[in-house]
C-alpha cells in the first residue's frame, strides 16, 4: 500500500474533518431557526469497512471469518461488491481523508464522527446503516452474505447501539436466505436501539415469496417496521446499458425500489400483514406519483389479477412512509407540492441526509419549502419518525439544554 503523503494527511486533519465540512450547516442551522425542531433522520451512513477488522471476528463461520481477515471487504474482497463509483466525486470532499479525521480513545470512532455531524445539522437521533455491505446483494455467495450480516449485526448491537441512545438501526437482513432473515429477526428483534429491519432493495428475489411469511409476521408482531433501502447496480442487465455514472444512479435508485414497491403490492402483502408498516428509503420522490397512477390503471383494467386487493394500489401506497433524501426539487416546486399531497407527506414523510454521500440533504431542504406549515415541517422533520419509531422526544434534551444556556447568556 502506498504511504499517505504527510502533506495530505496534514491537510485532511486541519482541514477536512466533520465539523470544518459542516460549519455552514451549523451556520444554515442557527440562522433558519429549526434549531428548537425535535429532528430524526431516517437514513444515514458510516463506513463499517473502518471497523471491519472489528467485525470480522463476529463471523461464527471459522473458514469465512479468515478469508474476511486475509481479504478485506473492499473492493475485489470477501463480499466481491463494487460502490466505488461513489467515491469518485461529489460535494462532499472528505472521502479521500476520513481516515485521518482525529477523534478520542472513547468512544468508538463511530460513535464521535456520528455525533459530530449530528450536532452541526442539529440532529438529535440519527438511523444509521452500513454503505459497502449494501452491495452484498451482488454477492453469488449466500454464505457470505448470512455470514457477514449476523457479525455486522452482533458487532452494531453490542459496540454502536448499546452505547449510544442517539444512534439507532433497522438491521440488515440477508434476503438471499429466508430462514436467516428470520433467525435475524428473533434474535435481535429487542436489542437495544434496533427499530426496524431493512432490506436492500438490489435483492433479485421475489418479496411476495412464502419463504419470508414468518419474518414479516414476526416483525409486524413485534411493531417495527419493514424497510426496502433502494441502492444501484451496474450489473443490472437493464442498467447495464448505462454508459455513465449519472445514469446508472438516477435510474437505479428509483427502479429498484419500484419493482419491490410493484411486487409488495400487487401481491397483496399490505392485505396479508395489515399491521406491518414499510418505508421506502433513498429513492426519492418523484417515482411515486408516475407508480401511483401507473398501478391504478392497470388495476382498474384487471382486478382479477389482483384478487387480494381491497382498494386501488395508491391507497395502500399512501399508508406507506417515505424518507425525503433524494428530493428532486430542482425546477418545478408545483410538482414537488402536488407529490406531497399525493403521499399524504405530513403524515407519511420523514426526513433523511444520507450524509456523507456526495447526494446528502441538510434539514432546510424540507424547512425551506414555502408550501408546507409550521407542523408540517416538525412532522417530516421528526414528529413522523418519532410516531413511526416510538422514539422518546426526550432524546432531544441536549439541544434542548443547549438552547436554553444560549438564551440565558
Amino acid at each position: 500500500m502506498n504511504a499517505i503523503d504527510p502533506a495530505f494527511r496534514d491537510l485532511a486533519q486541519k482541514e477536512f474533518d466533520t465539523t470544518t465540512l459542516l460549519r455552514n450547516a451549523a451556520t444554515m442551522r442557527d440562522a433558519r431557526g429549526y434549531d428548537d425542531f425535535m429532528i430524526i433522520d431516517v437514513d444515514s451512513h458510516h463506513y463499517e469497512t473502518e471497523a471491519f477488522s472489528e467485525i470480522a471476528n463476529y463471523i461464527e463461520n471459522p473458514v469465512l471469518r479468515h478469508e474476511a481477515k486475509y481479504q478485506g471487504m473492499s473492493r475485489g474482497g470477501i463480499g466481491s461488491s463494487d460502490g466505488s463509483y461513489q467515491e469518485i466525486g461529489g460535494r462532499i470532499t472528505r472521502y479521500p481523508g476520513r481516515k485521518l479525521e482525529k477523534v478520542p480513545p472513547t468512544p468508538h470512532r463511530d460513535i464521535t464522527l456520528m455525533k459530530r455531524w449530528m450536532d452541526a445539522m442539529g440532529v438529535d437521533v440519527a438511523c444509521m446503516f452500513p454503505t459497502p455491505m449494501l452491495n452484498l446483494a451482488a454477492c453469488p455467495r449466500v454464505e457470505v452474505e448470512t455470514a457477514l450480516a449476523q457479525a455486522y449485526n452482533k458487532w452494531l448491537c453490542d459496540t454502536i447501539l448499546d452505547e449510544e441512545p442517539r444512534i439507532r438501526s433497522m438491521l440488515y437482513l440477508p434476503f438471499h436466505d429466508p430462514e436467516a432473515c428470520l433467525r435475524t429477526v428473533q434474535e435481535f428483534g429487542k436489542r437495544k436501539g434496533v427499530i426496524g429491519f431493512m432490506v436492500t432493495a438490489t435483492h433479485y428475489r421475489g418479496n411476495w415469496d412464502n419463504a419470508y411469511a414468518k419474518t414479516y409476521a414476526a416483525i409486524e408482531e413485534m411493531g417495527l417496521p419493514l424497510a426496502f433501502h433502494a441502492a444501484f447496480s451496474w450489473a443490472d442487465p437493464g442498467l447495464a446499458l448505462t454508459n455513465r455514472f449519472i445514469g446508472v444512479h438516477a435510474l437505479g435508485f428509483a427502479w429498484h425500489n419500484m419493482l419491490h414497491m410493484t411486487n409488495w403490492v400487487t401481491n397483496g402483502m399490505p392485505e396479508r400483514f395489515p399491521k406491518l408498516k414499510t418505508i421506502w428509503i433513498e429513492s426519492g420522490l418523484a417515482w411515486l406519483p408516475f407508480l401511483m397512477q401507473r398501478l391504478d390503471n392497470e388495476f382498474m383494467m384487471r382486478t382479477s389479477d389482483v384478487p387480494l386487493l381491497k382498494k386501488k394500489p395508491s391507497e395502500y401506497m399512501r399508508d406507506m412512509y417515505f424518507t425525503s433524501q433524494p428530493m428532486e426539487m430542482v425546477d418545478n416546486r408545483e410538482a414537488l407540492e402536488l407529490t406531497f399531497k399525493m403521499i399524504k407527506a405530513d403524515t407519511q414523510l420523514v426526513y433523511a441526509s444520507d450524509y456523507p454521500h456526495w447526494d446528502m440533504d441538510l434539514p432546510n431542504t424540507i424547512y425551506d419549502l414555502p408550501f408546507l406549515t409550521e407542523q408540517g415541517k416538525r412532522n417530516i422533520l421528526g414528529a413522523n419518525a418519532m410516531k413511526l419509531f416510538n422514539i422518546a422526544p426526550e432524546l432531544s434534551a441536549p439541544k434542548l439544554a443547549r438552547n436554553a444556556a444560549k438564551a440565558a447568556q
